[in-house]
């Protein structure tokens, strides 16, 4: 038996408000842009990085960007599954405030299975600003009960902030892990390809820790902890990586990482980025080669998307 409904979403009152700081409002990205933190230095960060022969400012900015669009993916699927998981272990219908009144959910029901397709239309604007067409289809197993479940996730047509998107993600997910949280591990391929013609091919395995707000039905408080690494390759087939090597701390109130490191590396050389100590702030610290180490400004794709709320 097959059952087939539909639903489009509503907007739905906050239940909490931010001050006007920088850390109110909600965002759902990792990815971060580096950029030279003093106005007169005559040379920025990215081109520190390229003399390094660590990867160039083309190729740091297209895998920031990359980053990005593969953790708002996995963390829609992820949260439109949540619904269903709470609502399951609840008994009562639960709503999530993420997603916007643009995006329709068509729902396919079997015997065994669930299958739901998230339509963004031609042009559906996230709360953060992001900007996203086509469709993710989301398909994970009809028993609610089992302790851990694959989902796995295609994109039809999709494309992020302009940029033409293709690929899958398989994400298992933990009801609770060995702290008692949920815990999802998702393996990510994708091909992105932007307007002005560069391309990356991405792969990912990384694994979020949801330590605070979960089934608070408000995004703007949950709390992840990210670990994992990817790897990147570029038009003209250079590969480099990124490694996590201390966890990073996701909260939906911030639009930065406030804590962790990231270790960057091209064959045998490395730079390790350090985002600080849990501030919600911009600064984070760039380690050369040599040792030397040096504040930075972080920045994010949203340069060119400015999200609605005030930050």
């Amino acid at each position: 038996m097959k059952v087939i409904y539909q639903q489009t979403l509503k907007k739905i009152v906050m239940k909490k408000n931010f001050g006007m700081s920088s850390c109110a409002g909600l965002l759902l990205a990792t990815s971060l842009f580096i950029v030279s933190c003093t106005k007169n230095e005559s040379t920025d960060i990215v081109d520190d990085l390229a003399n390094s022969e660590v990867l160039s400012a083309a190729e740091l900015n297209s895998s920031d960007e990359i980053e990005l669009i593969s953790e708002e993916i996995t963390t829609l699927a992820e949260d439109v599954y949540t619904v269903d998981e709470i609502s399951f272990s609840s008994k009562s219908a639960f709503t999530s405030d993420y997603l916007p009144d643009c995006v329709t959910i068509t729902t396919v029901v079997t015997d065994t299975s669930k299958e739901k397709t998230i339509d963004f239309g031609e042009g559906c604007e996230l709360r953060n600003g992001n900007v996203l067409s086509g469709i993710i289809i989301l398909t994970y197993s009809k028993d609610m009960e089992a302790a851990t479940k694959m989902l796995s996730l295609s994109l039809e047509n999709f494309t992020f902030n302009k940029v033409a998107v293709e690929g899958s993600a398989n994400i298992v997910r933990m009801r609770a892990n060995d702290n008692g949280n949920p815990q999802s591990v998702a393996e990510a391929n994708f091909d992105a390809e932007w307007p002005e013609g560069e391309t990356v091919a991405y792969a990912a395995n990384r694994t979020r820790e949801w330590i605070e707000g979960y089934g608070s039905g408000f995004w703007g408080d949950n709390v992840f902890l990210i670990s994992g690494m990817a790897t990147y390759e570029g038009k003209l087939g250079n590969v480099f990586s990124k490694n996590i090597v201390e966890p990073l701390r996701r909260e939906m109130a911030c639009r930065f990482i406030v804590s962790g490191v990231v270790e960057i590396s091209r064959n045998d050389t490395k730079v390790s980025l350090d985002f600080g100590d849990g501030s919600c702030d911009a600064i984070g610290f760039l380690t050369y080669p040599d040792g030397t180490t040096e504040e930075i400004t972080l920045r994010r794709f949203h340069k060119k998307f400015p999200p609605k709320f005030p930050f």
